[in-house]
């Protein structure tokens, strides 16, 4: 197992984190072999959600600027019915993992959908639709699976996972160590300050392998 762990935590319909994609992508290449990388669902409360298409927008022209993006995300999955209850969308890309899908595809294929396009993945059946085209699955299956009680129990505990941390950033990657180091990045969406800390904690744990590769475990007494 490699050395050092990077956890991404995300909300499906977070635009910071559909932001920060490409460079989890770009990390996942770069320490491929070498680092585990995980992702795990972090809900976010209904009050953290926009509460109209205006302030949506609003919220999309200012990050969308901040990111130098040369198209505005699309605010057509806001639902004002659900009130701030979107954790449909977030079950069906948990419950991908259940097939076998521990990757990021399922996931993206909703974000892309409802970010890019407006699909409103909210809805338990658009998102299942969503996931079981992009990835060839049996619809029936995976909304059995999102509804399940062990889905749900996962997408609980991963959320009060990241609470646990005193953490309300998405995204937030969390690296850990075989040596039990620990370096935290909540909100931040450029890489190299990750990269910093994973080629750190990388060097520390080769070190720490070295010297046990020549003394052995520490005594006794």
């Amino acid at each position: 197992m490699p050395p050092v762990t990077l956890a991404y935590y995300l909300e499906v319909l977070s635009s910071w984190c559909f932001y920060v994609e490409p460079m989890w992508a770009q990390l996942q290449a770069d320490y491929a072999g070498r680092v585990k990388f995980e992702w795990r669902i972090a809900l976010m409360n209904p009050g953290d959600f926009p509460v109209s298409h205006a302030q949506c927008d609003w919220f999309y022209r200012r990050s969308g600027t901040h990111m130098r993006r040369p198209t505005m995300l699309n605010s057509g999955w806001f639902d004002p019915a659900l009130k701030g209850d979107y954790t449909a969308a977030n079950y069906v890309a948990e419950a991908g993992r259940d097939f076998g899908i521990n990757d990021d595809r399922l996931r993206l294929a909703l974000s892309r959908a409802a970010l890019e396009q407006g699909a409103r993945i909210g809805d338990l059946d658009v998102a299942v639709k969503i996931g079981a085209k992009a990835l060839k699955l049996d619809a029936r299956k995976l909304r059995a699976a999102a509804k399940s009680k062990r889905v749900q129990d996962r997408v609980a505990a991963s959320t009060a996972e990241f609470f646990a941390h005193q953490l309300n950033q998405r995204p937030t990657f969390i690296a850990t160590d075989a040596i039990g180091d620990k370096a935290v990045f909540s909100g931040l969406v450029k890489a190299a300050p990750i990269a910093a800390a994973l080629d750190a904690m990388l060097d520390d744990c080769a070190g720490y392998a070295s010297f046990a590769a020549h003394h052995g475990p520490a005594p006794s007494v």
